[in-house]
């Protein structure tokens, strides 16, 4: 692959829309306005604790589904901001897989979902020693052998999280391959774009989900946590007064500074599929657009004109597009 300006469609095909989601917005929006089920009772769950080797005390909670299939690396799925392992994209990405035969963990970050009432911490964008934690307690788990491999699989934060991992930590694990997908690749120009008037209705969603992720914590807030949640009138407020003072940042803009992935992709040597939608109507892609792909062979942009954010509902199969082109790119790693 050597240009993220054109669509590279693998053997999954060139993305086209399926009717009537046209247009970014309507990509985004169509698994909350339709409310699919993916079901996966016919893989049971089993509930794993995996301790974070911080001090804190804190453990992630993850879902593993076993499909009895061996010999073919185990699908982590890594959901995106103010989800968890019951975030639609996520179910239906863990039913895709399984579906294959695949064996698949749902990981709910640092203080989400199932993760919240053991986590007094809170996941970020560039907090991926959690990841590496997570991994490393799943490797001690009886009958799970890591050593088969691992196919990482992150969506939105998520996949940015994920891309500093595979920069800072993947050689230490037996990573076989990377899916970003939508992975906000500069979070400054993310930010910016969420804050738009036209994006109002996003913003407000987002913002009032961090907000009840972070008042919800177990072990309390102090009162001027609490007075810094409760006051935050916008994504970077809470980036500003929530975020970096928790985690060491000198403020919203060296948060995003720090931890915006595009910082971290030249180092990356897993390879990595990134798939972005033009039309993402919260993710900016001029980053895709201007990066040196051609000097990062490890690295596979698929640059869509449209798909929305975690969207691609594509014509001719009921799968997300970016699920079968994560497929197919699984599948080229092994020829």
């Amino acid at each position: 692959m050597t240009s993220a300006s054109t669509e590279e469609p693998l053997d999954a095909g060139a993305f086209r829309p399926r009717f009537p989601w046209f247009g970014g917005d309507l990509q985004t929006l169509r698994n909350f306005l339709l409310r699919p089920r993916h079901d996966l009772d016919p893989w049971p769950a089993e509930r794993l604790e995996l301790p974070m080797r911080d001090g804190s005390g804190d453990r992630l909670v993850a879902s593993l589904h076993r499909a009895g299939a061996a010999g073919a690396p185990l699908v982590v799925l890594i959901h995106g901001l103010t989800g968890c392992e019951d975030s639609l994209y996520l179910r239906a990405s863990a039913a895709f897989w399984l579906a294959r035969g695949r064996d698949v963990i749902r990981l709910n970050l640092r203080g989400a979902g199932p993760s919240r009432p053991l986590c007094g911490e809170q996941y970020h964008a560039g907090r991926s020693g959690d990841l590496r934690d997570a991994l490393l307690a799943l490797a001690a788990q009886p009958g799970l052998d890591l050593e088969v491999g691992l196919h990482l699989v992150g969506y939105s934060l998520g996949a940015n999280m994920l891309l500093r991992f595979l920069a800072e930590e993947a050689e230490a694990f037996p990573v076989v391959g990377a899916v970003s997908v939508s992975a906000p690749i500069d979070l400054k120009a993310t930010q910016l774009r969420l804050m738009r008037p036209r994006n109002w209705a996003y913003h407000r969603y987002l913002l009032n989900n961090m907000r009840q992720e972070a008042l919800s914590a177990p072990r309390g807030l102090s009162a001027e946590q609490e007075a810094a949640i409760r006051s935050a009138d916008s994504v970077f407020a809470y980036d500003e007064l929530v975020i970096a003072p928790r985690n060491g940042f000198a403020g919203a803009d060296d948060y995003y500074r720090q931890c915006s992935g595009l910082r971290f992709l030249p180092a990356i040597k897993t390879p990595t599929l990134l798939v972005q939608a033009k039309d993402d109507p919260w993710i900016p892609s001029a980053a895709y657009e201007t990066f040196d792909w051609e000097s990062h062979p490890a690295l596979w942009p698929l640059l869509s004109p449209a798909g929305g954010h975690v969207g691609f509902h594509g014509r001719g199969a009921r799968e997300a597009w970016h699920d079968l082109a994560a497929e197919a790119f699984f599948a080229r790693l092994q020829d």
